[in-house]
């Protein structure tokens, strides 16, 4: 893990002690890593900046879990299994040592939870925000990876969870919105990556993804890839209890918000008692939300009566560049 000089004993205090077999005690310039027969590499990358992706004030464990959990629900998507993960870390010269013990802690919480370790990164300083990246790497089995293109005509279009808390708890979170229990704030800090459930969509959907950038935007990214057209029933749309309190006049922003990390899936009507039983073995629920159906890649919500609610642009690209791995 690549430092400045006053920075190694940092590292020391606070990362050294999430390194994993692979990653040489954080002392060489990169990881060494065997991939176990039979299996193929997954990694996929992304950053977080604050004020854009994570509030600035936000608890430095929390963004260290959101960092890493944004990245796991990507190998969610794919089917695989975390195997670990470099981060790079660019903050404020004056950032306290208890923020980085904070942050460390976080990364070890959930580096326990989900059995992974830390291989290496960076540590910089910026003049700017903190900024923060992630990239993880996890296994499938050879040939298994479950990839965005795949669906057809005829295909459910399903989701895992509740879609709309993390496009809602950001409201909440800045004070927008009344959120009593806390719970859409801490889905949006907080995501979800089913991991339990991704490991069983091989054989079972033909197309997945996550829901990052919103599920309209992101629905459309499995048409395009797929050559097909989507139709989104919002009367299905699976609606946590606080996402219902928070009244309809909000079901555009639980459509084309972003931060859901969520599975969407495209699945054959043929495998659909398949995923169910998958979704009840690992307490994770899934819905059927719509349909594939031949035609331009296109993605139309239809409301209660079959009309066509007018969308607009949609999704979230959080200011920038949205996923590309």
């Amino acid at each position: 893990m690549h430092a400045l000089p006053a920075e190694f004993a940092l590292i020391a205090r606070h990362f050294r002690p999430l390194a994993g077999e692979g990653a040489l005690g954080l002392g060489d310039d990169a990881a060494v890593l065997a991939v176990p027969a039979g299996r193929e590499l997954v990694i996929a990358a992304d950053a977080i900046v604050a004020g854009v992706h994570f509030l600035p004030d936000d608890p430095p464990d929390l963004v260290a879990r959101k960092l890493l959990r944004t990245n796991l629900s990507d190998l969610a998507a794919m089917g695989a299994a975390p195997l670990g993960y470099l981060t790079t870390v660019s903050v404020p010269k004056d950032t306290p040592d208890a923020w980085f013990a904070g942050f460390a802690a976080g990364l070890a919480a959930d580096q326990a939870a989900f059995g992974l370790h830390l291989l290496g990164g960076d540590t910089t300083s910026t003049p700017g925000p903190v900024s923060l990246s992630l990239t993880i790497l996890g296994t499938v089995a050879a040939g298994c990876a479950v990839r965005r293109a795949g669906a057809l005509a005829g295909h459910g279009i399903w989701v895992s969870g509740t879609i709309g808390d993390g496009a809602l708890g950001l409201l909440a979170a800045t004070g927008r919105l009344d959120d009593p229990t806390g719970c859409l704030a801490g889905r949006y800090r907080l995501p979800r990556p089913r991991l339990a459930l991704g490991l069983r969509l091989h054989g079972v959907a033909a197309a997945a993804m996550d829901v990052s950038d919103g599920l309209v935007q992101d629905l459309g990214h499995l048409c395009r890839a797929g050559g097909v057209a989507a139709e989104i029933e919002a009367a299905c749309l699976p609606l946590s209890d606080a996402a219902r309190a928070a009244g309809p006049a909000l079901l555009m922003r639980c459509l084309t918000g972003g931060d859901d990390y969520e599975l969407l899936m495209a699945v054959a009507p043929e495998n659909e008692a398949a995923l169910q039983r998958a979704a009840i073995e690992t307490n994770i629920a899934a819905t059927r939300i719509g349909h594939f159906r031949a035609g331009p890649p296109h993605v139309t919500v239809r409301d209660p009566d079959g009309a066509a609610l007018r969308i607009g642009a949609g999704g979230n690209d959080h200011g920038g560049w949205s996923h590309f791995a």
